[in-house]
């Protein structure tokens, strides 16, 4: 009997307790009494899965809903569906946390620089690292006033391959983050890299490096924040998920935050569904080791 009541328990997550007792040729009254005798191992696993989704809980991993959970407590050695995680979340209220919601805020393109088309629209998805960068510059609060923060993405595994911070918004602040991206990466010629049409991205000294380099300019439309909806949203969990409630004290705090948040955790550890819940990191290396 002991044996039909373990398989029962082991189960149970996944099946209506109704119909296991029917199948296994129990009461649900002689179950209910067995599981209150003591802790059982289905218990002592499901306090030990606790324990453990409260320890990644602690960092930027709070905003983990049950896939993204079930997939990071696989990868640390145990044995859990998604649905278990899902009831022992709702059972303690362990809710993801909710990202702010994206509100379009269109670019200042009143200039005079030469505006490139979006020739993103035209281009298949890429199949391959350094095909299309995104681009995109994003407000940091601090208590020392704002700091700007010039991010590059690889479309294909989401990755932050250049990233600058300065207290400006001149167009150095985003050739430094395309230098860096070009250090790191290495690209060759035809890569399509895409912005918004602010001035910065529209500039002489933005044209000139993409033209030196043999990289093709794209820009969103007008008015069009959708056109780099993938940087819109790296920026919205960086954010949300790096810096959190807090606002750092200075440019100095901001900066040490954010190379954290960046490297360590948005590339190295983030998982990302788009890229089957694995970090961009991981999902590049297991491209390169195929």
């Amino acid at each position: 009997m002991k044996d039909r009541y373990q398989r029962i328990e082991a189960m149970e997550a996944e099946y209506p307790l109704s119909g296991l007792c029917k199948a296994f040729e129990v009461s649900r009254a002689g179950y209910y009494a067995w599981r209150e005798r003591e802790p059982s191992a289905r218990q002592q696993a499901n306090d030990e899965l606790l324990g453990e989704m409260q320890r990644i809980r602690r960092g930027p991993a709070v905003c983990y809903g049950s896939p993204r959970m079930a997939e990071e407590l696989r990868a640390r050695g145990h044995h859990c569906s998604e649905n278990r995680v899902a009831r022992l979340m709702r059972e303690h209220g362990l809710r993801a946390l909710a990202a702010k919601r994206f509100v379009p805020c269109t670019t200042d393109s009143d200039h005079d620089f030469p505006v490139a088309p979006n020739r993103l629209a035209e281009r298949a998805a890429p199949d391959g690292p350094n095909q299309v960068w995104l681009q995109d510059i994003t407000y940091i609060p601090t208590g020392q006033g704002w700091l700007y923060l010039a991010l590059v993405l690889d479309l294909w595994s989401r990755k932050i391959v250049g990233w600058a911070m300065a207290g400006h918004l001149r167009s150095e602040l985003v050739v430094g983050a395309l230098q860096m991206a070009q250090a790191q990466r290495q690209p060759g010629k035809g890569l399509l890299v895409h912005s918004d049409r602010g001035v910065q991205y529209a500039s002489m000294e933005t044209r000139q490096f993409l033209e030196r380099h043999g990289w093709i300019a794209s820009m969103s439309r007008t008015g069009n924040p959708y056109d780099n909806a993938w940087m819109e949203s790296a920026i919205g969990k960086i954010k949300n998920e790096v810096l959190g409630a807090g606002l750092p004290v200075d440019h100095a705090a901001a900066k040490q935050q954010l190379f954290a948040g960046i490297e360590c955790w948005y590339n190295m550890r983030r998982r990302h569904s788009a890229l089957n819940y694995k970090s961009p990191v991981a999902f590049e290396d297991q491209f390169m080791n195929n």
